[in-house]
């Protein structure tokens, strides 16, 4: 039983990774139904919280069907971090987890996020802060190191589990890959394989398919994979994975069924959660990803980025449903 503090997580979990502008509370709610065992709300920005920014706010917004769910923090001030985590405390997530792994530019180039692994004295005495602002178990996501001449998350992983982390999750790649390239799982298993870390390690990076996650459980002994890319548009990843661990099987992909459920589940629930106009906007990411690979959808993808009304996304689901199931006859 793979445990963070105590939260039970079962054999091998699968958690959701956190990512912006797309692991919100809609989006979460049906990864949830299909499987995933932990998630994370969108990143939210230590500064943005203490300013009472509407935006980051809104980012604690957690719901009771999610659990368990942990709040992700990032930022480049110590005692920014620590009013932060007593803040996200309140709202009682069932974690914090704390971003060392963020890449992008406006995030690394301000100090926080990836651009911690180059000052590991900085990244520990901020942890150390948060740890002591909650009573809440603090977690870290972070990558192999800043680039490769850099990969210095051994260090990293021994000197986190010191001050009182209770869990670790690993990009596999550096700060200066970005997303590119294949993901490197090689020090992951190490960091997992070394005898003095005792907390859980997941792995990150390029998880897409049962027999992926099943070869790196094999290969690196992680206690769980954090999928995230693969889960946009495709939240079946969760179930298919579990079955096939259990089973050497693989599940059928959905259906057309399916996938309209769960888009108009997620989208319902965006219009709820953001209010008809912004949930209306939000969800236009995300149809494309729904029927990735259904011939000639590019018209209706037009129309429901254009719609302007609930009744009329609605209405273009149920069209798209009698449409290729037609074809399908």
């Amino acid at each position: 039983m793979v445990k963070i503090g105590n939260i039970e997580l079962g054999e091998f979990p699968l958690l959701l990774a956190p990512m912006e502008d797309v692991s919100d509370p809609p989006f979460r709610a049906v990864c949830k139904e299909y499987g995933a065992d932990m998630m994370y709300t969108e990143f939210i920005s230590s500064e943005g919280l203490i300013r009472d920014a509407a935006k980051s706010i809104q980012k604690l917004d957690i719901f009771e069907y999610e659990r368990p769910i942990g709040i992700q923090l990032f930022g480049s001030d110590v005692e920014t971090m620590r009013q932060c985590a007593e803040i996200a405390s309140r709202v009682n997530p069932d974690l914090i987890d704390i971003n060392y792994g963020c890449p992008v530019k406006n995030v690394a180039c301000k100090g926080a996020g990836a651009a911690l692994l180059q000052d590991i004295p900085k990244m520990v005495a901020m942890t150390s802060a948060v740890v002591k602002a909650t009573h809440l178990p603090v977690t870290v996501k972070t990558r192999l190191g800043w680039d490769d001449s850099t990969k210095n998350v051994e260090e990293v992983a021994e000197r986190l589990q010191d001050i009182g982390i209770q869990a670790l999750t690993i990009h596999g790649r550096t700060r200066a890959q970005m997303y590119k390239g294949e993901a490197d799982w090689t020090l992951i298993g190490k960091i997992k394989k070394n005898p003095r870390i005792k907390i859980p390690i997941f792995g990150n990076g390029d998880i897409d398919s049962p027999e992926k996650a099943l070869a790196y459980r094999e290969q690196f002994a992680v206690d769980g994979v954090m999928i995230g890319r693969a889960s946009i548009g495709y939240p079946w990843i969760f179930r298919e994975i579990k079955h096939f661990m259990a089973t050497g099987e693989h599940l059928a992909p959905p259906t057309l069924e399916e996938r309209l459920k769960a888009c108009l589940q997620h989208f319902r629930h965006s219009l709820t959660w953001k209010g008809e106009r912004q949930g209306l906007f939000e969800m236009r990411r995300h149809y494309a990803s729904y029927f990735k690979g259904l011939p000639d959808f590019k018209p209706y993808r037009t129309r429901l980025v254009e719609a302007v009304l609930p009744t009329e996304v609605e209405a273009i689901l149920q069209e798209v449903g009698e449409q290729y199931t037609l074809e399908m006859v």
